[in-house]
């Protein structure tokens, strides 16, 4: 395993990723298989609910709310949220006694040669490997997928999403909420509390320049503006730590494999931190292409194996990005025809019970 950054596993140093990830069932379930799950879950708080509010105007005006439950659908809860440089803290600690794991960080990709029988993969600390099967899980800006030839389709908007953390008055009660505005959503995500306070992850949404502007506000002022966007849900929220900001786009690798080089991940798509499908595709991916190997442990790149992957993956993550992608464009629509549309979506998909069963089912993930 080849990264060249080693992780930040410090929330407070440069380069710490202060996102926040759902991971859902399917996820889960992926790291119980793995053998990951009793170092995460102590570090987790299960969502219950995801709540829906549809806002207007500044200060927003609450035009509508809905809740999503999980027991609608399942007597487990939707998922758990962990703090990313908490799980990647967490994997680098296994990764240093696991069995059969030469975990290389602060070494990168080099060069590859893709044969029919190999892949020969050249290193930037000079060493080469040689094996049946490479995966490029290495990002948005994979230098594997790049090399094995695979082109992206990327989709820009304009927008940027500030990552942080707050300490806030009222409990949140196990509830993911998301407040929709003009530049897209504000979501409040559930954490546990911290120094004794009740704590959440908030992924804000804008669009650039806006979201520039308030990553360079005075912390009182931005506590202000935060403050009237979470409609005042939580009480008074308290900013906790740095912020940090990130580009939204959706990219799509235009095919999942190349000879013996397998794309999954942020190497495969990246989406808009909606609905928590970001990640929870990217495992998606992972144990989509665990079970393909293990039907052919002998030769995990042999051609049917990496076709049937391809053939699995290819059209639920083309789903998956064409519905956020719509979703996006309509959620931070300040038109008032679009942010109708919005009002009503919500409505119907919420008050119509197959429809609101069936698309959290989906939201979920094949199990």
């Amino acid at each position: 395993m080849v990264d060249p950054v080693p992780p930040v596993t410090e929330a407070d140093l440069d380069g710490s990723d202060l996102r926040s990830t759902a991971f859902l069932q399917p996820a889960r379930d992926l790291f119980e298989a793995c053998g990951l799950w009793d170092l995460l879950e102590p570090y987790s708080k299960p969502l219950e609910q995801l709540a829906v509010i549809d806002t207007v105007g500044w200060p927003p005006e609450v035009r509508e709310r809905r809740a999503f439950r999980a027991s609608d659908v399942s007597d487990e809860p939707f998922g758990w949220n962990l703090m990313n440089w908490m799980v990647r803290r967490e994997l680098w600690g296994y990764l240093q006694n696991a069995e059969n794991i030469t975990a290389l960080y602060g070494t990168g990709f080099k060069s590859l040669v893709n044969r029919t029988s190999e892949v020969i993969v050249a290193l930037t600390d000079g060493s080469t490997v040689r094996a049946k099967l490479a995966i490029a899980a290495d990002g948005k800006f994979s230098p594997l997928r790049e090399a094995a030839g695979i082109e992206v389709t990327t989709t820009r908007y304009g927008q940027k999403s500030l990552a942080f953390t707050v300490t806030h008055d009222v409990p949140h009660d196990n509830i993911s909420t998301e407040i929709y505005n003009e530049g897209g959503p504000f979501t409040i995500v559930p954490l546990p509390d911290i120094d004794g306070q009740h704590a959440s992850a908030i992924v804000w949404m804008n669009l650039g320049p806006r979201a520039v502007e308030l990553m360079e506000m005075p912390v009182p002022a931005f506590e202000d503006v935060m403050q009237a966007r979470s409609t005042n849900l939580l009480g008074r929220m308290r900013l906790k730590g740095r912020r940090s900001i990130w580009p939204i786009i959706t990219q799509t690798a235009d095919r999942l494999v190349e000879g013996r080089v397998a794309v999954m991940a942020e190497a495969a798509h990246a989406l808009p931190p909606i609905g928590a499908q970001g990640l929870n595709t990217s495992l998606n991916d992972l144990a989509e292409l665990l079970t393909q190997v293990e039907s052919a442990p002998n030769d995990p790149g042999a051609p049917g194996v990496l076709a049937a992957y391809e053939a699995a993956r290819k059209p639920d993550i083309a789903r998956r990005a064409r519905a956020i992608d719509l979703f996006n464009r309509v959620a931070r629509s300040g038109e008032a025809g679009l942010q109708a549309v919005r009002l009503l979506g919500l409505k119907a998909i919420h008050d119509i019970k197959p429809v609101r069963t069936k698309v959290m089912r989906a939201g979920l993930g094949p199990k």
